[in-house]
């Protein structure tokens, strides 16, 4: 749930508006805004919803407007967030909920970097945060206290905006600052900082005359209106543009992104080596016909991407109502240009207008391009501000063709457009996206129905040209009963193509049938014809396919592997594949890669009417509880693949039932590609199945957990940590709603919020408490010590370690133990008491290796090459940081890795091998940037402080 008040007041359930309708509820939920998390006095808001003059019934009124709130609340996903407090109401809102935060947090980081010269991760966290602004501030509600908070609101937003402008000048980007600064200067005429970044934006671009033109008029506007002359800043601005200055020239910009390892290596770094070529465009079609004239305009758009200004991509916008071809013609052309596109095709479908679903954020699409483009996880880092920074980088230089299907509105596809001129960027979408045309100068294709020869060339070339040519009328009505749709003549056609013994006639008086008994159907939607002709190529479907077809609707992924669907109709897999084939031919489903199918969006949602009015609403449910049972036991054993060791479910399994078959997998690497593969569609079951399956939300999220993170999709975790966090809620299961705080604490760490992790951290251990969970309890535990150790309270720390051993074993969690023994021998070492230290960490070893638990094993000797480094056994400590730097690496852990890499050229510099160090600690540095994790500013200042002695000969340990 979000809350958002810089534009008119509402919320947001998980991206979309929920608008506050009533004018009280948004006035009171603006008046809770105000001081979210405080108690705001009963008296107070009766005095500022109505002026100072409530009614008599003020404060019953009042309750029934909270109600109304709390009810509209609940239903927008936010479960008991308005409480009750002695005197008043308190709003809690979580961190990052407040769109007023989120902005003030991204102006902090733009100040951070533009103090810093890093100025174009300067613009793009301005940039981000002003993009939260969807007009002025508290824009529907008109409250005097509200109106004081929006001035003040406006007036950071255009402080904000003046850095952002400064930054771009800093950056070389002058004529676009111009642009921007003449407008501002008309619309806000006496903010003379605006005046001031005009007159050098202007003078950088060689345009001395009018930035002194623009300083008169700015003289005149002062004395006029207020009778002063223009500032000190300014009027000395004037007399260096009237002398030529040169301290006025730009200085040299900075265009690095947030991982940018310019800013920290200390010597130069080779380029990365090219990664793999992308080739995700969906398979060509074989059949395509007509549509000369918007192959041309595309045609066209190559042409543009040839002779474009460098850095300005071409965009080409394929817009059209659904079922009118914009995937086909789309995807067709495309693959007609790859030649021109030598460094690859992206492709991902955005989801803009699948029924029942939501949007595939950028984000979300952004981390998939990284992984197309061969950048390995762990070089990934975990902002989603850095992920763009590094899509961004990876694609400037190339020549890439990228296709950005079924797009929502001009804002989800922003992020993804290339810099490089090179590129060409097509999208298709029900939206003109007007906005795209506006600002980014995208070229609009409009896309209407086959005119009536393109339509009979269509079936001319789908059942052969004889056989229409000898019946043209019956031609015709088949062309007019599917609306000239390429979708559904594709559908009518399929049937009548297998068999050519049936006169066309037969075909035309079929589908008029049909349309008469789904006349009910049409309404005023010129598309809704379309259920006409999918009805008639459904009802030529065996009963089995049938059902499989009604029941795919149920399913709300991007698409669905056989063994999915196996369980969904609670098939074996053999006939699930038949079927499957059947609905292919029937041009009802379509297979984009073997064994995984997907669904045009019109075909889904008449999936979706046929399964409501044909199948029980028990039935329905039922096939929906074994697709969650298919997902959350086949990852199950997934996750105990990719992570032994994983404590018990909170949440046990129960038996899959009957119907279901979760999918065998051999080893780690068949799990974690089964995960790449299902990931999505399980976030989006998880979704739509909250409310009704709780359980089942629950278990997915857990199920999930693991990979996510290695995987670095931080932004996915956490969305689906808080879908579950609020299905526990509603089935009252403590320890589950632990577990989501706890993996959201893990996540703000990364994320480096720890004021939000600590929050999470308290919550867990109240209600692991409260659910008698020991386990539960001992991992909040070992969490808090990691926070106290980053707070340099080591005592602290080692209690909260003891506390999570003394848990565990009463738990008798033997993996669990092991990982507070090490922990306690670490900390032990870490106020000086080395040897405690490896006597624990030496329990922990023996526990490890009688439990196969290689990935603390690395933790382990990384803890005693710390401890016999203290002891003064340099020989011993270089032997364990080698073992854990190795198993580390052969478990990818890039983290762990730079960790015990710091430590080693510890124990390099402390034995005067500086230049052994120095490598090390960079190599440290290197994999900390790339990961953007805090602990880079540690190695940082090491490496800054051994640049400070002179490199000597050192000795050699001895292996």
């Amino acid at each position: 749930m979000e809350f958002r008040i810089l534009g008119p007041v509402e919320l947001a359930d998980r991206g979309r508006a929920v608008a506050v309708e009533a004018a009280k509820q948004r006035e009171l939920l603006a008046l809770l805004l105000l001081s979210p998390n405080r108690t705001a006095g009963r008296d107070w808001l009766m005095d500022q919803l109505w002026q100072g003059d409530p009614p008599p019934a003020g404060k019953a009124t009042l309750q029934a407007y909270v109600y109304r709130l709390r009810r509209l609340l609940r239903g927008s996903g936010a479960v008991d967030t308005l409480l009750s407090r002695p005197g008043g109401y308190l709003l809690e809102v979580p961190p990052g909920a407040l769109d007023a935060d989120r902005f003030e947090w991204l102006a902090s980081e733009g100040r951070r970097a533009l103090d810093a010269g890093h100025f174009d991760d300067a613009v793009h966290a301005f940039r981000a945060g002003m993009g939260l602004w969807r007009g002025p501030a508290f824009a529907d509600v008109d409250l005097a206290v509200v109106r004081d908070r929006a001035r003040a609101l406006e007036e950071r937003r255009l402080e904000a905006l003046e850095r952002c402008l400064s930054a771009e000048l800093e950056a070389g980007r002058h004529p676009v600052a111009v642009v921007e600064l003449e407008a501002l200067v008309e619309a806000h005429p006496l903010r003379e900082r605006l005046w001031e970044l005009l007159l050098l934006a202007l003078y950088r671009c060689g345009r001395q005359a009018e930035a002194l033109a623009a300083y008169q008029r700015l003289h005149r506007l002062l004395d006029d209106e207020l009778g002063i002359r223009p500032s000190a800043p300014v009027r000395r601005l004037q007399r260096q543009i009237l002398s030529g200055d040169p301290a006025l020239e730009a200085t040299a910009p900075h265009r690095a992104g947030m991982n940018d390892a310019s800013r920290v290596r200390t010597r130069p770094v080779e380029a990365p080596a090219p990664g793999p070529v992308p080739r995700q465009l969906p398979p060509a079609i074989g059949d395509f016909a007509g549509r000369a004239e918007p192959l041309s305009e595309l045609d066209d758009l190559v042409a543009q991407s040839d002779k474009r200004t460098p850095g300005a991509v071409v965009v080409g916008v394929i817009c059209g109502m659904a079922g009118v071809g914009k995937t086909a013609l789309a995807v067709h052309w495309a693959h007609q240009v790859t030649h021109r596109f030598p460094d690859g095709q992206l492709y991902v479908n955005l989801r803009g207008f699948d029924p029942g679903g939501r949007p595939l954020p950028p984000e979300a699409v952004i981390r998939g391009f990284l992984d197309a483009l061969g950048v390995p996880p762990e070089r990934i880092p975990p902002t989603a501000a850095s992920q763009a920074d590094l899509y961004r980088s990876a694609v400037a230089e190339k020549r890439l063709l990228v296709l950005l299907d079924n797009a929502f509105e001009a804002d989800q596809v922003r992020p993804l457009l290339p810099a490089g001129s090179g590129s060409l960027v097509l999208i298709t979408s029900r939206d003109r996206l007007s906005g795209l045309i506006a600002v980014e100068n995208a070229h609009p294709i409009a896309l209407h129905p086959l005119t009536d020869e393109e339509a009979r060339r269509f079936l001319a070339h789908r059942l052969g040209d004889a056989r229409t040519a000898a019946e043209p009328d019956a031609a015709q009505a088949v062309v007019n009963a599917c609306a000239r749709l390429p979708l559904a003549l594709a559908v009518a056609t399929a049937k009548a193509a297998t068999g050519a013994e049936r006169p066309l006639t037969a075909l035309a008086a079929e589908l008029d049938d049909t349309h008469t008994s789904l006349d009910s159907l049409a309404g005023d939607d010129p598309t809704a014809d379309v259920r006409a002709v999918f009805s008639w190529s459904y009802r030529t479907l065996g009963e089995e396919a049938a059902r499989v077809f009604r029941l795919l609707g149920l399913h709300h992924g991007p698409d669905i592997a056989a063994a999915a669907v196996a369980s969904l109709a609670a098939l074996r897999l053999e006939p699930a594949r038949r079927l499957l084939a059947e609905l292919v031919r029937a041009h009802l489903v379509s297979e984009t890669a073997p064994d995984r199918f997907a669904l045009h969006d019109l075909l889904r949602a008449y999936a979706i009417e046929l399964a409501e009015t044909v199948d029980p609403h028990e039935d329905r449910n039922a096939a929906t509880f074994r697709l969650l049972n298919h997902y959350v036991h086949t990852a199950h054993a997934a996750n105990l693949l990719v992570y032994p060791g994983t404590p018990d479910m909170a949440v046990p399994l129960v038996d899959p039932g009957p119907g279901v078959v979760p999918e065998p997998l051999a080893d780690r690497t068949a799990a974690m590609a089964w995960f790449e593969a299902e990931h999505t569609s399980m976030s989006a079951a998880g979704f739509h199945a909250s409310g009704v399956f709780d359980v089942h939300v629950w278990q997915l999220a857990w199920t999930l957990h693991h990979f996510l993170s290695l995987r670095g999709r931080l932004f996915e975790l956490v969305e689906v940590q808080h879908t579950a966090l609020s299905a526990a809620q509603r089935t009252g299961d403590a320890a589950a709603q632990a577990h989501s705080h706890r993996v959201l604490a893990w996540s703000s760490t990364r994320l480096g919020r720890l004021d939000d992790s600590r929050s999470h951290l308290a919550r867990a251990l109240d209600l692991s408490a409260q659910a008698g969970d020991l386990t539960g309890q001992a991992a909040v535990y070992r969490n808090l010590s990691h926070l106290a150790q980053r707070n340099g309270d080591g005592a602290e720390a080692l209690g909260h370690s003891h506390q999570a051993l003394a848990l565990y074993r009463e738990a008798r969690d033997r993996f669990g133990e092991a990982r507070a023994l090490n922990s306690i021998g670490w900390y032990h070492a870490q106020v000086g008491e080395h040897e405690k230290g490896r006597r624990f960490c030496e329990q922990a070893l023996r526990l490890c290796t009688e439990l196969g638990y290689v990935s603390l094993a690395a933790n382990v000797w990384d803890s005693l090459g710390y401890i016999h480094h203290g002891l003064g056994d340099s020989d011993q400590a270089l032997d364990c940081y080698l073992r854990a730097r190795d198993q580390y690496r052969e478990l990818g852990d890039r983290f762990f890795e730079a960790d015990t890499l710091s430590h080693l050229g510890d124990l390099y510099r402390a034995n005067g091998m500086f230049d052994a160090a120095r490598e090390t600690w960079q190599e440290a540095l290197d994999l900390l940037t790339d990961l953007e994790y805090a602990e880079a500013d540690q190695v940082r200042e090491k490496l800054t402080e051994l640049a400070a002695h002179a490199a000597a000969p050192s000795p050699r340990l001895e292996r």
